[in-house]
């Protein structure tokens, strides 16, 4: 690459390490490899912008964007000048889950908005503070959370529609329990409410109100199934609280009544337990 062996050479880990770190630099940072690394680096933009070159060209990283660099490629990257880079990152080895992500040298994904952003702000955090303190297990703690990071990736990846609408269902799942109000929802995401439940039905082909019914009832389910939980308990626990309608929304989502599905998971859980 055009001028990559004038630039100093910085050995990355040994592969395997995961090592990961928070930047905050000005426009004289620069790391060049030209000869690429043997491992990968992922890096999280939380203000400013950095740059990345690589043989396919030059990608600007601005705030709420993460930068997966694939192994072996030959790269520098560093401060876009007259600005500053705060950055987290972290070099991490081959895994499963970076089959999952697009075939490009650098792999660039807009965040969109602050629930995805926590979750992998959050995980990244994890990542340095486990690699730091190594504790007993910290290894497979730092690569649980760097595969959960890569699998979200992959997903925001496939899904190539309007960040809103995702952000609209981070936001009925962080309030699956309460009332939910399609004007809180639109404030939330900046968007008219009559906009946002357009866009979320062009989108999903459902409406927000049967999405977040749905959500309701699938966890219901779970929890007759799994927890132990009565049909009046899981009705509650998910937001139900008139009995009569969950009862109509589970039997038109389930094809049985809630009762007759906690009574056929218990003889199911019987037939486990007790085999003839």
């Amino acid at each position: 690459m055009t001028g990559f062996d004038r630039l100093e050479n910085y050995d990355a880990p040994a592969y395997g390490t995961i090592f990961a770190g928070h930047f905050n630099e000005s426009d004289r940072y620069m790391t060049s490899r030209p000869s690429g690394m043997s491992d990968w680096l992922i890096t999280y933009t939380l203000e400013g912008k950095g740059y990345f070159q690589t043989p396919a060209g030059e990608e600007i990283c601005s705030d709420g964007e993460v930068a997966i660099l694939r192994s072996g490629v030959p790269h520098r990257y560093g401060t876009v000048p007259g600005s500053r880079w705060n950055f987290i990152w972290a070099h991490f080895p081959t895994m499963i889950e970076t089959s999952y992500l697009p075939s490009e040298e650098l792999i660039k994904i807009s965040l969109g908005k602050a629930g995805l952003q926590e979750r992998v702000y959050q995980a990244l955090k994890n990542v340095i503070q486990d690699s730091r303190e190594q504790r007993t297990h910290w290894e497979p703690l730092c690569e649980n959370e760097i595969r959960g990071i890569l699998l979200l990736l992959a997903e925001r990846c496939e899904r190539k529609g309007d960040p809103r609408v995702e952000e609209t269902l981070h936001y009925l799942s962080r309030h699956m329990r309460e009332t939910i109000r399609i004007e809180d929802i639109a404030q939330s995401v900046g968007l008219s409410p009559s906009r946002l439940s357009h866009l979320f039905k062009e989108e999903t082909g459902l409406t927000i109100v049967k999405t977040i019914n749905d959500m309701r009832i699938r966890q219901a389910a779970m929890l007759i199934r799994h927890s132990g939980r009565n049909v009046t308990e899981a009705a509650y626990d998910v937001g139900f609280h008139n009995y009569s309608h969950f009862a109509l929304l589970f039997r038109e989502r389930m094809g049985k009544s809630p009762r007759a599905y906690a009574k056929q998971s218990e003889q199911a859980e019987e037939r486990s337990q007790f085999p003839l």
